[in-house]
């Protein structure tokens, strides 16, 4: 008795033990080809596993060649001479020694200077002729390009003909477009349109400086220098909000360029004071003026990493 007891047992262990031998197996089999539908459906639908974004590259924070593009302030425009340009003081390009231009900076004598910078900037250009001049610079393929203008876009003769933004904004991205259809490895540096409010506040009390902006220069701004009342003020108001916007409009297209860097509005920010601006019209910087534009520049172009 004892032994068919035994035997009955026996026969049960076995019987459980094959019972969870072919469940384990239909367990595993049932896996395998679930994982194997999954990888083909995700064949089927052709989704091809996601890869992880390329770096950006580099910022070159020692270029060895400067083209500039812009307006009269790249120009140097009455930092020498009245109604002249003055390219030798530009900040950008320039080799006047007291100035300490941006290309002297990084690539050292005027002799050298003379050979690897560019100055491709026309007075009185705005943000729609960038694109011309971005296609001579792009002609070079320069390590560095160097961008300021949006000014004249804001000084016009009444508000009604300031450039609207995005007329500005198109406008930018088509010379950004120019350059990297020839130079598409180069890297920008783009300025932000200066403090023009700052500006008048700084010249107004001055009867000289209110003299010559009554002459002509930037009149949605400065025309009118003394007029305080509530018109003026929404005038100048107005002024300032679209340069405002033209700086944003610089940020954010600069920002889907990975070789490209704005200066964070160090030069809208600056205030530049009476021995920094010209002393034949007020407005465009003087020698000192552009020292300290190249100054900001060289600090953000050589920095690690980009200004906020």
């Amino acid at each position: 008795m004892r032994e068919k007891r035994q035997a009955h047992a026996i026969r049960r262990t076995g019987a459980r033990r094959t019972a969870v031998a072919l469940t384990t197996a239909a367990l595993l089999t049932a896996g395998v080809l679930t994982g194997c539908d999954m990888s083909s459906d995700s064949r089927a639908n052709g989704a091809p596993a996601k890869k992880p974004p390329a770096p950006a590259p580099p910022w070159d924070r020692s270029p060895d060649t400067i083209a500039a593009v812009g307006d009269s302030i790249t120009r140097a425009f009455d930092a020498c001479a009245v109604l002249s340009d003055c390219p030798e003081a530009s900040w950008a390009t320039g080799t006047d020694e007291t100035v300490r231009s941006l290309a002297s900076r990084l690539i050292g004598e005027p002799a050298a200077v003379a050979e690897r910078a560019w100055n491709y900037a026309r007075t009185g250009a705005e943000m729609a002729d960038l694109g011309g001049q971005m296609s001579r610079a792009a002609a070079r393929k320069p390590d560095l390009v160097t961008v300021m203008v949006g000014a004249n876009d804001a000084c016009a003769d009444s508000t009604e003909l300031m450039t609207p933004v995005a007329d500005f904004r198109t406008s930018f991205q088509d010379a950004l477009r120019e350059l990297r259809r020839a130079a598409p490895k180069s890297h920008v540096y783009v300025s932000s349109v200066p403090n023009l409010k700052r500006l008048w506040s700084t010249g107004r009390d001055d009867a000289l400086g209110r003299a010559v902006w009554d002459l002509g220069i930037c009149a949605t701004m400065l025309g009118d220098a003394g007029d305080l009342s509530p018109k003026a003020d929404r005038r100048r108001a107005l002024v300032q909000d679209r340069v405002v916007a033209y700086n944003k409009v610089l940020k954010d297209v600069c920002a889907k360029d990975e070789r490209c860097r704005y200066d964070g509005g160090a030069v809208f920010e600056h205030h530049f004071t009476e021995e920094l601006l010209s002393r034949w019209d007020w407005f465009h910087p003087s020698k000192d003026g552009q020292s300290t534009l190249a100054e900001i520049a060289h600090r953000n172009i050589t920095a690690a990493r980009p200004p906020l």
